[in-house]
């Protein structure tokens, strides 16, 4: 039997706040994926009027996880947190009217929305770095070639058939227009 270690997730929500859902993810956008102290400097100097909320709502999200943790018990490691899932979803819609020319009355919405903002914490083994290591099939391929590797060779002779059928084509087009 293979153990599946689990990530918990802690999340924290801030429903009716008055922006649209579409400005709301500006900020959201900027600080997905992020760790949780990269996160809390972008909100923290973002120029959106939502912004302070969002700096709000993430440490609430944290306090949550160390709360949670350690009623049951937990270990988690809050500089090894990060923001796992931003939403801005659209709430209610508020109906209003402006006055027009001519007494007539034009309608408006004022959107309003729900965020869910859920910090979890990164898997041990992952780092920021992540090392890519050369296959060693393309690393043998590329030593009895003189120089120029398999993939060179082989768009050098696609390049070729191209402008082969290209001379081939030309004389065609011009014969049929004659």
């Amino acid at each position: 039997m293979a153990v599946v270690e689990t990530t918990r997730e802690y999340r924290a929500e801030a429903r009716f706040q008055r922006v649209s859902p579409q400005k709301a993810r500006l900020v959201l956008d900027l600080i997905k994926g992020r760790g949780v102290e990269e996160a809390l400097t972008v909100a923290q100097f973002t120029k959106k009027r939502i912004a302070p909320v969002i700096h709000k709502l993430l440490i609430s999200a944290v306090d949550n996880a160390k709360y949670l943790s350690g009623e049951k018990g937990d270990d988690v490691d809050v500089d090894n947190l990060y923001v796992k899932q931003a939403i801005a979803n659209e709430g209610p819609r508020l109906k209003r009217i402006r006055p027009a020319p001519m007494g007539r009355a034009f309608r408006y919405q004022r959107r309003l929305t729900h965020i869910i903002l859920s910090v979890a914490e990164r898997s041990g083994g992952a780092g920021l770095v992540t090392k890519v290591d050369e296959p060693k099939a393309a690393a043998k391929a590329g030593k009895g070639t003189k120089g120029k590797s398999v993939a060179a060779k082989t768009a050098a002779a696609k390049t070729a058939k191209n402008s082969a059928a290209k001379k081939s084509a030309t004389p065609k087009k011009k014969a049929a227009k004659a």
